[in-house]
């Protein structure tokens, strides 16, 4: 596919990881896909290649603008791009950002302290966010299949406002972990996983292949999870 933009992750380039290896296993045909945290529509391009539905949030205006054009650009109809992010609460947060980097822009408060401490030109934009529970009502949103999300240590607060989403329809969680320093992760990704077990979400380490233990007990920072609950519907056969 087609796309603006700079350099992004595509499970398709030649420069194979453990991510891309597992995201290019997956099979969508039929199944509805929410990347959370779209940045300029890389997965979202990839997600749309085969998914019947793809259903993207970036709530940087200026990600969603490049992500929208990268979308047309390609003439996706199975695509639905929300200028807003996915939190426990209605309202607004401030994004603290590289504009180097614009897809690293977090409103976690050790990785906003981190981009102002080390960016002298770091900026900051306050962005709408909505619980996905709500939008699955107020804009009658289908129901999810896979949720993958990418939103920079902001990931247990947008789990915890999809609460009744994970409880009535179980969808498939592909989960990219963030921190600002070694501890920080390790504490963000022990506490989502303590979160997912109590709902009865297994969580599987992608770059290590295994799955992690119940109750958690980590002794180092997983990148990317992939978590289910009862059997896979979406995942490859090791799961």
């Amino acid at each position: 596919m087609r796309r603006k933009g700079g350099l992004g992750f595509v499970p398709l380039d030649e420069c194979r990881t453990a991510e891309s290896e597992f995201l290019a296993s997956l099979h969508f045909g039929d199944k509805t896909v929410y990347d959370v945290g779209g940045f300029e529509g890389v997965l979202t391009l990839f997600f749309a290649r085969s998914a019947a539905v793809v259903i993207t949030y970036e709530p940087n205006p200026l990600n969603y603008r490049r992500c929208v054009d990268n979308v047309e650009l390609n003439c996706l109809t199975n695509v639905r791009v929300l200028n807003h992010g996915l939190s426990d609460q209605t309202g607004s947060l401030e994004l603290v950002f590289d504009p180097l980097m614009p897809g690293a822009a977090s409103g976690n408060q050790e990785i906003a302290d981190q981009i102002r401490t080390h960016i002298a030109t770091a900026q900051k934009i306050d962005v709408p966010m909505v619980t996905l529970d709500a939008d699955l009502v107020d804009l009658k949103l289908p129901a999810p299949d896979l949720i993958k999300i990418d939103i920079e240590g902001m990931e247990l607060p947008a789990l915890r406002g999809m609460a009744r989403t994970l409880k009535t329809h179980h969808p498939d969680l592909f989960i990219e972990l963030h921190g600002a320093v070694f501890e920080d992760k390790i504490r963000n990704a022990t506490e989502l996983m303590e979160y997912l077990d109590s709902i009865g979400y297994r969580a599987f380490d992608i770059e290590n292949r295994k799955y992690l233990p119940s109750p958690v007990r980590l002794s180092y920072a997983p990148s990317h999870l992939y978590c289910t609950k009862g059997r896979s519907r979406v995942g490859p056969e090791v799961l």
